[in-house]
């Protein structure tokens, strides 16, 4: 059975949610507007589900538990290739789902939306060969599924986002209560229906689409939920954590970022500067990955400012459904105001605006289009320097020697990604394990979705993808006898 997306005047209504192997109406009568950023236009209404809701699918999940934490590793593996396969079925209403809700770039909408399908797919070969019993020493040490998991996932990657925390979970046996962002729920109703085609039995995935501070209150006090994974910001992932103590849940958090970009002396600027741009601005700039401090040395300040007012212009800004445009609106108009009250800190502060500054694109009189915006002479003290912005806005930093390069990059409460130019990749792999970071990118702005993706610092706890993010799901029980 499918959601309910019922249309009137073009407009969607989603007032279902799904709990216990079906599409439900909500017992929560709140509802919100849910307002696309290409334009402002309102392109669905939803009904948000409340404590009640929340309870029900809580109940279902540990249900479900019983039986499904028993499962096969056939099983899941099934569970998994249907879901890739139902996924890709709905492809082409996910990537205009995504760009209409959202305002991601055709292309990013496909990328984020492909990885979603093949996340679940690359779970297969790691649950076949993963030994979820080993010998320790006289021990034998058993691998179980740590029960039922609550996924809170962000809007800025909703589909992929999903798919990095269900697939895992999934795969170890957990059941799940899926609480994704309310500001992409015609993202995620569409997964849901994917998921639901699967054939899963009842109660094992649960989603329930609300307000945060609603539905993490039952999730948060439960003693039948044992997993919590989040990701968004820092400041609402301490307040998970410092909640959670007190069931003594397990814990994934992938937080908020701040990541330097190094520049070495050596590097080809000519690749990587555009590159640098390239790793500011992708996501429409709402990366937490986002390489939004370039460290350039002082001696080369000059062609860098040179090359990156030639490459800007690169970054077109307009309508996501077209091939030709690079970057698409911020995702809200909150998300629009905070990072023009960024730019004006920057102003403010001193910091050289280069390209871009306050306001719309010329010729924009609509929606939340954000100039890609660069601005040198900045230092690592600067708000627009130590603040996650989450927009199109690019640092530049100057410094002296690899030492100071490497002051600079760790001289801030995050740690989730580094980036490294040069074209001695020796000497790039020397300096790397310097940087107080979970993924160090050589000259490269590739993913690997299995290798292990999560940060230092206030970038998180826990790691997700691969076998690293199997086992955030999973508990070590010793045997001896």
């Amino acid at each position: 059975m499918g959601a309910n997306f019922a249309l009137k005047r073009n407009m969607k209504n989603i007032n279902k949610i799904y709990i216990d192997g079906g599409f439900v109406t909500p017992k929560g009568v709140e509802e919100a507007d849910i307002i696309s950023p290409i334009d402002g236009a309102v392109i669905a209404r939803m009904t948000y589900a409340n404590e009640e809701d929340t309870v029900l699918a809580i109940r279902a999940a540990a249900r479900a538990l019983k039986s499904y934490s028993q499962s096969s590793i056939n099983e899941r593996k099934g569970y998994l290739q249907r879901i890739h396969d139902e996924i890709m079925k709905r492809m082409d209403e996910l990537i205009e789902a995504t760009i209409r809700e959202y305002g991601a770039t055709r292309e990013r909408a496909k990328w984020s939306n492909m990885l979603a399908a093949t996340t679940f797919l690359s779970y297969i070969p790691i649950i076949e060969s993963y030994p979820f019993e080993r010998a320790v020493n006289e021990s034998r040490v058993v691998m179980e599924a740590v029960g039922v998991a609550a996924l809170f996932t962000p809007w800025n990657s909703s589909s992929g986002s999903i798919a990095v925390k269900v697939a895992p979970a999934l795969a170890t046996g957990c059941t799940i209560i899926l609480k994704p962002s309310e500001f992409s729920p015609l993202q995620s109703q569409l997964i849901m229906e994917a998921i639901d085609a699967s054939g899963l039995p009842p109660g094992v995935v649960n989603m329930v689409n609300g307000r945060g501070d609603v539905v993490s209150k039952p999730i948060l006090e439960s003693m039948d939920v044992r997993k919590i994974a989040f990701t968004g910001s820092t400041q609402v992932g301490k307040l998970i954590a410092r909640q959670s103590v007190e069931t003594m849940k397990r814990l994934t958090l992938e937080l908020s970022g701040k990541s330097a970009n190094i520049i070495l002396d050596d590097a080809d600027l000519t690749a990587a500067i555009p590159m640098a741009l390239q790793s500011a601005f992708m996501n429409n700039g709402q990366a937490c990955i986002a390489g939004s401090r370039l460290l350039v040395p002082w001696t080369c300040l000059e062609e860098v400012r040179k090359i990156l007012l030639d490459t800007a212009p690169q970054f077109t800004v307009g309508d996501p459904g077209r091939l030709d445009v690079k970057l698409g609106p911020v995702a809200s108009r909150k998300q629009f105001d905070r990072i023009q009250q960024y730019i004006a800190a920057g102003m403010a502060e001193g910091a050289e605006l280069i390209y871009g500054g306050p306001g719309r694109p010329e010729g924009i009189e609509t929606g939340y289009y954000v100039k890609p915006t660069i601005f040198m002479g900045v230092n690592n003290d600067m708000q627009i320097a130590r603040e996650e912005i989450f927009g199109p806005v690019l640092s530049v930093i100057a410094y002296g020697d690899e030492a100071e390069a490497v002051d600079i990059a760790n001289d801030t409460s995050y740690g989730l990604m580094a980036y490294i130019s040069s074209k001695d990749i020796k000497r790039a792999e020397k300096l790397a394990p310097q940087l107080k970071a979970g993924r160090v990118l050589i000259n490269t702005l590739k993913h690997d979705p299995l290798a292990p993706f999560g940060g230092y610092k206030h970038s998180g706890i826990g790691r997700e993808n691969g076998t690293f993010g199997l086992e955030e799901y999973l508990e070590a029980k010793t045997l001896i006898a």
